[in-house]
């Protein structure tokens, strides 16, 4: 893959902010080409150590990835002992390397669940919640400044991470979204961002924050990330028109649903060191239509001459609302065959078939 040309430099984020660069639909942060693989990290200081970290940092970079992604509340399965473990091995690479100029770096601040009492008394999207967290992701990551700052899932009760059937709850206690994005725009005033992002957010609520960035003229979010794979479709329902319509790509994670469209998991095998084996958290890729959809998807993919996983990927690389495909590995061989989805090109018997399993069996782990 060639690597993106866009700047040969990085400015600084006050340089960035102060000189006006040109967004590029669909395919920049903040005016900055990405790649259309994002290198996920979130094994990092779980399953992988920091010498392996640092190892898949210098790959990625070395074939042409330069956009990285991160968050306050990694490694997953998250725990209160290794919270920012994450950052912290990014941070040491940036300072071991020399080469932070070379990424676009993209992290997150926790959003309000039960389980992450330990961040901050129960993490929210306040002014003193968010600046607290930032200080944290600059500390850990050993920069002054975050090029895509993200919500990481809305404050708000919100159908996402799989719920359905929306129940309104008027009386809950959230940070009305003008404020959040006051707070957002002062980051980057004063140079600690360059801009921001949403996560595991719903058509109303990035409707939300671009009618009050044009109304409020405040900064608009730059992405959308969002799960997107073959077992989960449902950004193509109102948010893939919101991408097109609003010049606001996703950012899809989970393109191979925890690895069940690696094929790997068929029969019912859990092989030993998979993340369905260790962790018993992913409900939403545990019913049997999942399963089923999976199994039909790597037997397509087999047929013709394809690993399911690079079929699975180029699927998502592919679609025209997609600003960067966030991939994990757990190894540089697994690194290794997911870059090579990029060459990837699936015919229209391929795509047939897919359409087909979809039709069966749409979206049975969104």
């Amino acid at each position: 893959m060639p690597w993106p040309t866009t700047w040969a430099w990085r400015p600084s984020c006050w340089q960035a902010k102060r000189e006006g660069f040109h967004p590029m639909s669909l395919t920049a942060i903040n005016g900055r080409a990405v790649s259309r693989i994002c290198l996920g990290t979130m094994t990092w200081g779980q399953q992988n150590t920091e010498a392996e970290a640092h190892d898949q940092i210098s790959y990625a970079l070395e074939h042409g990835i330069n956009f990285m992604d991160a968050a306050e509340m990694y490694p997953v399965p998250p725990r209160e002992e290794t919270q920012g473990r994450t950052e912290e091995y990014i941070g040491s690479w940036f300072r071991k390397s020399g080469r932070r100029d070379d990424w676009v770096l993209a992290t997150k601040a926790t959003g309000p669940r039960k389980e992450f009492h330990y961040l901050r008394g129960g993490p929210r999207y306040t002014r003193e919640h968010l600046t607290q967290a930032l200080e944290g992701n600059l500390r850990r990551l050993q920069t002054d400044c975050i090029d895509l700052y993200q919500l990481h899932w809305p404050e708000r009760p919100a159908n996402c991470f799989g719920k359905r059937g929306y129940v309104h709850q008027p009386e809950a206690d959230w940070t009305p979204i003008p404020e959040v994005m006051g707070i957002l725009d002062d980051f980057i005033r004063a140079g600690k961002i360059r801009g921001y992002g949403l996560s595991n957010e719903t058509p109303w609520g990035v409707m939300t924050f671009l009618q009050t960035a044009e109304r409020e003229g405040l900064p608009k979010p730059q992405s959308i990330q969002n799960p997107y794979s073959l077992l989960n479709r449902t950004y193509e329902v109102g948010l893939a028109e919101i991408s097109h319509q609003e010049d606001i790509g996703l950012l899809a994670y989970s393109p191979l649903a925890m690895g069940l469209l690696t094929g790997k998991y068929r029969n019912g095998a859990k092989p030993e060191g998979s993340r369905l084996s260790l962790f018993k958290r992913f409900e939403r890729y545990g019913s049997e239509p999942t399963w089923e959809a999976a199994r039909r998807y790597a037997e397509l993919a087999e047929s013709h001459g394809l690993s399911p996983a690079q079929m699975a990927l180029a699927f998502v690389n592919s679609r025209p609302f997609l600003l960067s495909n966030i991939i994990g590995a757990t190894s540089i061989e697994q690194l290794a065959q997911n870059l090579a989805s990029l060459e990837v090109t699936l015919s229209d018997e391929v795509r047939s078939g897919i359409r087909a399993i979809h039709r069966d069996i749409p979206d049975p782990a969104p």
